[in-house]
C-alpha cells in the first residue's frame, strides 16, 4: 500500500501527540522509518497555516544549501519535509526560534537516525520535541483507538485479554 493511500484511508492516532506538542514547542520533528506516512501526515496538518517545503525538491534544498539563514527567514510557520537532506536549516532554524520562541513554529519530518548526529542534537536542545511515527498499526487499521492500548496496559488495569477481532489465514499478511 502506498504512503499517501495508507494515511488518508486510516487514522493516525499520534496526531494528537502532534498538535499538542506543536501547541507548546517552537520546533517539532516528526521521523521514523521511510513510507511509515510521515510526508502524508505533516501534509494534512500543514493546511494554510503553514508553508509546506520539501527538500525532496531540487531548487528547495539548493536554496537550503545556499542560504539556510534568508530561507527560514523567509519563514513565518512551515513544515519542512526530509529536513535529514539539509542538515544546515537546523542552525538556521535555530536563531530563528530564539529571536521568536512562539510555539509551533516549524514541523520537520526525518530519517529516524537525524537526531543521532550529535551536533544537530544539540542544536535544537530545548527547543524541540521529537515524536517517531511508525507504520500502521493494527488498531489504526481497525479504526479502534482501545485497541492501541497495550497488553501490559490491560494486564495493570486488571482487565482481561480478549482477541476482538483475530487476524487469521491471508489476513495475517495484509
Amino acid at each position: 500500500m502506498l504512503e499517501t493511500e495508507a494515511t488518508s484511508i486510516y487514522p493516525r492516532y499520534i496526531q494528537s501527540r502532534l498538535m499538542a506538542a506543536l501547541a507548546d514547542t517552537p520546533v517539532v520533528l516528526l521521523s521514523g522509518p521511510r513510507q511509515a506516512g510521515k510526508t502524508t501526515l505533516v501534509r494534512q496538518l500543514a493546511g494554510s497555516k503553514r508553508r509546506y517545503l520539501t527538500l525532496d525538491d531540487e531548487l528547495t534544498r539548493l536554496a537550503a544549501q545556499e542560504d539556510p539563514v534568508g530561507l527560514i527567514r523567509s519563514l513565518d510557520s512551515a513544515v519542512i519535509d526530509e529536513i535529514q537532506r539539509a542538515p544546515n536549516l537546523l542552525l538556521a532554524i535555530k536563531k530563528a526560534v530564539d529571536e521568536d520562541r512562539r510555539p509551533g513554529r516549524f514541523l520537520l519530518t526525518g530519517s529516524a537516525n537525524l537526531m543521532a548526529l550529535p551536533s544537530i542534537a544539540d542544536s535544537l536542545a530545548g527547543r524541540m520535541e521529537t515524536l517517531v511515527l511508525l507504520p500502521l498499526a493494527q488498531c489504526e487499521i481497525t479504526a479502534n483507538p482501545e485497541s492501541s492500548l497495550t497488553w501490559l496496559d490491560i494486564l495493570f488495569a486488571d482487565g482481561i485479554l480478549a482477541a476482538t477481532q483475530p487476524a487469521v489465514g491471508d489476513a495475517l499478511g495484509g
